[in-house]
């Protein structure tokens, strides 16, 4: 095998970029970071992040940075003109991951966080002013040509795989010549940021918490924009552009007073910044080719009304990191990269649609056809939201018909569990990898010898949860409920979840269990991952 100087090149820098470094420290591989410009971007992007992303960087050992950074979500309300109510989205509840649905961001601290957190790390080289110019794939690894951005001077550095994780703009993606399918969503929307002065609050001034004013006049969005490290409270708006105005007039700073001065006063606080953005649809149609992939906006991008845009990035780099970490490793063959696209594209393409879906509702200038909207919505015969996606290719339980079986596909749940006497997170004692979670009903000491044999093989870890109150130190005592009641209500025993907490699939008695358990040992097999691993970082 030819030696090279990192075993992952990421081009680009952003906060997608930045986790998936992390990540890949984590599991012990030397990561190249390469970004053209000097600096971390000072300016909020992404206010949001969901449940599945919150537990993702816990259970990647990003937790203390998640937490000091984020705060649960208020409802989410959608009004017409009249403030009307015409569509709620309660993202306060619990999840099933045992946490709020929602939790709001401020990314300039995350992204600074999660910076000292790249510095602090061995295995990480970060090349900031230094631009990709040019790779080539060379069968066993990748060599990619770089620029100073000051010197000009350029050099080569080789790396077993490269992504692309390089933004809307992706010269990774332009290089490799490939093209994006549009989804049809195209609108301008001018984004602002405004610091609010110490002691004031949405409520202070009248503002609805988190929202959308389906106004046709104006569509304007109106959330909250984080809290910064140092505790001040941020509030966005985005207000849409009008047929009737011009880019150029949308960025004036008197323009952008105009469309404050409805809401909030100049001396009640401080704007950051403002920019116009063109909100689109747009996904990769290859997001591998060789050892090159795509994550991130290089890969999709999409509206933002179901605040999913870095989040479908961070679940890209989670989704490939375990496979990357396989493969490297010589633990599982190249072709389990091959599973990337499949699973990832078809989730982030329904995710887009449902945005998209948002978007059609507040997006409508013409006040005829808002009336009719509303009407539709105020009557109850607009169609509810869809469900968010879940996982429908890929490595999944599958029927003889090669469907998938459901459950497979879900994300499966989690929560808050005692063992050992100790109270925790779940991914807490149990890493991130392939779990088979059963309950009393499937005893893990009766599981049959071939059963046993082959989860040893797979590296599959066996755990039992168990009701709170009789739950022995042994068993993961259900602190939340999460798991019991899930398994309950699909009336399933046994769970076997992958490194990414997708469910491969699920099992109501031990006969399903053995199916269940060959079923995967064939498709893994078939990838070159029946074998002795060692257990996940």
């Amino acid at each position: 095998m030819t030696q090279t100087d990192f075993d992952v090149i990421q081009i680009g820098y952003g906060p997608v970029s930045k986790v998936s470094a992390l990540l890949l420290d984590r599991m012990g591989w030397r990561v190249g970071v390469f970004e053209r410009f000097g600096e971390l971007y000072p300016l909020p992007r992404a206010v949001c992040i969901d449940h599945e992303v919150n537990r993702v960087l816990h259970a990647a050992g990003l937790g203390e940075i998640a937490t000091a950074v984020t705060s649960p979500a208020p409802i989410y309300r959608w009004f017409n003109a009249d403030w009307q109510e015409l569509l709620t989205l309660d993202w306060t509840g619990d999840s099933v991951s045992g946490g709020p649905g929602t939790l709001f961001v401020h990314q300039p601290s995350f992204e600074a966080m999660l910076h000292a957190e790249v510095r602090r790390r061995g295995n990480i080289a970060l090349n900031f002013e230094t631009e990709c110019v040019g790779f080539e794939d060379r069968g066993d690894h990748v060599a990619v040509t770089v620029r100073d951005t000051a010197t000009k001077a350029e050099r080569t550095v080789t790396a077993r795989y490269m992504i692309g994780i390089d933004g809307a703009n992706s010269f990774v993606r332009e290089k490799l010549g490939i093209t994006r399918t549009d989804l049809g969503f195209e609108a301008d929307w001018l984004v602002v940021d405004f610091l609010l002065q110490e002691g004031l609050d949405a409520r202070d001034l009248g503002l609805a918490e988190c929202g959308q004013w389906c106004n046709p006049l104006r569509p304007t969005t109106i959330v909250p924009g984080g809290v910064d490290l140092n505790g001040r409270v941020l509030r966005r708006w985005e207000f849409m552009r009008l047929p009737t105005e011009t880019k150029e007039e949308m960025v004036q700073e008197a323009k952008v007073q105009e469309l404050l001065g409805d809401w909030i006063k100049p001396e009640q606080g401080e704007l950051i910044r403002h920019a116009l953005y063109t909100f689109r649809s747009l996904v990769a149609d290859e997001w591998r080719m060789g050892r090159v992939l795509l994550a991130g906006d290089a890969a999709h991008l999409m509206p933002p009304f179901m605040g999913q845009g870095m989040c479908a990035g961070l679940r890209d780099v989670w989704n490939l990191g375990w496979k990357l970490d396989r493969v490297l490793r010589g633990t599982a063959d190249d072709s389990l990269l091959d599973t990337y696209m499949p699973e990832r594209r078809p989730h982030v393409t329904e995710v887009i649609q449902q945005s998209m879906f948002l978007g059609s509702i507040i997006c409508i200038p013409d006040p005829a056809a808002a009336a009719e909207r509303d009407a539709m919505f105020l009557s109850g015969e607009a169609p509810p939201p869809a469900p968010f996606p879940i996982l429908n290719d890929g490595l999944l339980a599958r029927a003889a018909d090669g469907s998938v079986l459901a459950p497979g596909g879900d994300l499966g749940p989690h929560g808050t569990v005692r063992h050992h006497r100790r109270t925790g997170r779940f991914d807490s004692f149990v890493p991130a990898g392939f779990t088979l979670i059963l309950d009393r009903t499937i005893p893990a000491s009766g599981l049959p010898s071939r059963t046993r044999a082959a989860l040893d093989a797979m590296g599959v870890r066996v755990v039992t949860v168990a009701d709170r109150v009789t739950a022995t130190d042994a068993e993961f005592a259900d602190s939340q409920g999460q798991f019991l009641s899930y398994m309950a209500e699909r009336g399933v025993h046994a769970l076997l979840v992958r490194p990414d907490f997708f469910l491969f699939g699920a099992a109501a008695d031990s006969a399903a269990l053995d199916a269940l358990v060959a079923d995967l040992q064939g498709q893994l097999g078939a990838l070159g991952m029946v074998q002795r691993q060692a257990e996940p970082a």
